[in-house]
């Protein structure tokens, strides 16, 4: 047989089970202070009553003068009978100084001694006391009744019994246990309809469950490589993951604190700021390229936004080089075009017999073809920019641009370090004439001038130089054009502004400055200085 445990009550049932025994305890301490409180009360009062009655009779004329007479019961008996109905109490007893009765409410105790203490009334003083006589427990007062010469000639007592006393004080009691159930029932209903909500909210989960929901939620939230940013009404940080604070560069306890306040570049944080939602949109951090995507959360009024962050960073080198291998593809192709058309010319003078001139012109095409090699390569002998430039270089002619390697150009193979990678190389100066190129085209004699080499005189640094003849960069932009997204060239399918900011950000990566200024012979020039060992940093840009 197979045993069924029971589910474990949901949160919400729990919160109100304890919050309606709490109610109930509550309510059934109070009524029992109550009790106690009113009993001490009634006891009190019923004293003070007693001990006023007791003195009203023992100052009374007629009962000094009743005392004094041949039988003072047949005079005193039916009017300690009516003080008793008058004044509520269970018995008016008036005596002799020896404790004789001369009043009861039972005529048979009449002549019989009092049950009670007397010394002190003896003595001239008025007291209570709580006794059990002949009608049971009672408060009781008891005080002297003096003559004129202040000779006590008698005594009274006055006394209501403990079971009247506790009849009043369970009505009061009773009186109050209704308005406390009435308020119990308000309570339990009140907290029936709250938890009720609360149930909704939380799908009718347990604590456990929640509890287990959140352990999982927090695991996936900071295994995921993705970064997740949630912002608050406010534009606070509610939430980041390790992927986050990775991809944006954050260190540090940053929830509960503005976006503004964390340090972002400028287009990512209006990025993140904007009320809209933001689709796959490219953005720069210090060392990262990421994609950024918003979603504003709302329900009736803007409660927050949720921003999920891609690293791109690998990508958008892959992109880079890709574009640069497509470039070079189309350059291939196109000196296969021309390689066809001058064969075909070789020949041609052959077949008319012209073996001498055929010779002489490929000659000539080789000699210049070589002469362009040895020039890059004499150059420049580290053999991923030599040959990023001699494919930059077929590319340049083929637009109609000349690429020429500065004769200042000096660089070493084996000079770079190990953490200068070649893809970072790419990305510089593959960026940088790219750039020139189409600032160069279109204009009178174009031409691009690439400068490299190595200047120990600055700290060991490598200096990649690149200037155009195109229209230059105007001071009042010098700044902008290094921001992500800033172009004055026509946006095309993949966007624009985006080649500057990546070598500003590579350069930076590597602790080096870039600079732009106004070349020589007109145009722009940028300069990259990277350090070649550590430490070697003039930091900064300008």
């Amino acid at each position: 047989m197979r045993l069924t445990l029971p589910r474990p009550r949901s949160l919400a049932g729990q919160l109100f089970a304890m919050q309606a025994v709490l109610l109930a305890l509550v309510v059934a301490g109070y009524a029992l202070f109550t009790y106690v409180s009113d009993r001490s009360q009634a006891e009190e009062a019923a004293g003070r009553q007693a001990t006023a009655v007791a003195r009203s009779v023992a100052d009374a004329p007629s009962v000094q003068s009743a005392v004094r007479g041949p039988d003072p019961t047949a005079e005193l008996q039916p009017y300690a009978l009516r003080i008793m109905r008058d004044t509520d109490v269970d018995f008016v007893t008036i005596m002799n100084p020896q404790g004789i009765r001369w009043t009861h409410p039972d005529p048979n105790q009449i002549g019989r001694r009092f049950l009670g203490n007397t010394a002190p009334a003896l003595h001239g003083a008025t007291f209570t006391e709580t006794y059990t006589g002949t009608l049971g427990p009672s408060v009781r007062a008891v005080t002297p009744v003096e003559d004129d010469d202040k000779r006590i000639i008698a005594l009274v007592s006055a006394g209501i019994r403990v079971e009247a006393i506790s009849a009043r004080v369970q009505d009061q009691v009773t009186a109050l246990l209704g308005v406390a159930a009435g308020v119990l029932a308000l309570g339990a209903i009140g907290t029936y309809v709250i938890n009720a909500r609360l149930r909704r909210h939380t799908h009718g989960m347990n604590a456990a469950e929640l509890s287990r929901m959140h352990a999982y939620h927090e695991a996936a939230l900071h295994a995921v490589r993705e970064g997740l940013l949630l912002l608050d009404g406010q534009y606070r940080v509610a939430l980041v993951n390790d992927g986050g604070r990775e991809l944006l560069g954050v260190s540090g306890d940053v929830v509960g604190r503005p976006v503004t306040e964390l340090g972002l570049p400028a287009p990512l944080t209006g990025a993140l700021l904007a009320s809209e939602p933001r689709v796959d949109e490219v953005h720069l951090t210090a060392e990262r390229v990421i994609v950024v995507n918003t979603s504003p959360v709302s329900g009736g009024e803007r409660r927050g936004t949720i921003v999920t962050l891609r690293d791109v960073t690998e990508l958008q080198s892959l992109m880079g080089e890709l574009d640069s291998e497509r470039g070079f593809t189309q350059a291939l192709r196109s000196q296969a075009h021309e390689a066809a058309n001058r064969l075909h010319t070789v020949v041609s003078l052959i077949e008319l017999g012209r073996a001498q001139e055929a010779v002489d012109f490929a000659t000539a095409e080789l000699e210049l073809a070589q002469a362009l090699t040895d020039q890059v390569v004499a150059a420049v002998s580290e053999p991923v920019l030599a040959a990023l430039l001699l494919g930059k270089t077929a590319q340049a002619n083929e637009r109609g641009v000349e690429l020429v390697v500065s004769p200042d150009s000096r660089l070493d193979d084996g000079l770079l370090p190990p953490s200068l990678s070649a893809r970072d190389l790419v990305t510089i100066l593959g960026n940088l004439i790219d750039n020139a190129v189409d600032a160069a085209q279109g204009g009178v004699a174009p031409r691009v001038t690439v400068t490299a080499y190595s200047d120990a005189a600055g700290g060991c640094e490598l200096v990649l130089r690149v200037a155009d003849t195109g229209p230059g960069v105007d001071p009042a932009h010098a700044e902008l054009v290094f921001q992500r997204g800033f172009s004055t060239k026509p946006s095309g399918p993949g966007g624009r502004g985006l080649g500057l900011a990546l070598v500003r950000q590579t350069v930076h990566r590597h602790d080096g400055t870039l600079t732009v200024r106004e070349a020589p012979g007109g145009g722009a020039q940028f300069e990259a200085r990277l350090p070649l060992r550590a430490g070697a940093a003039t930091g900064g840009e300008a």
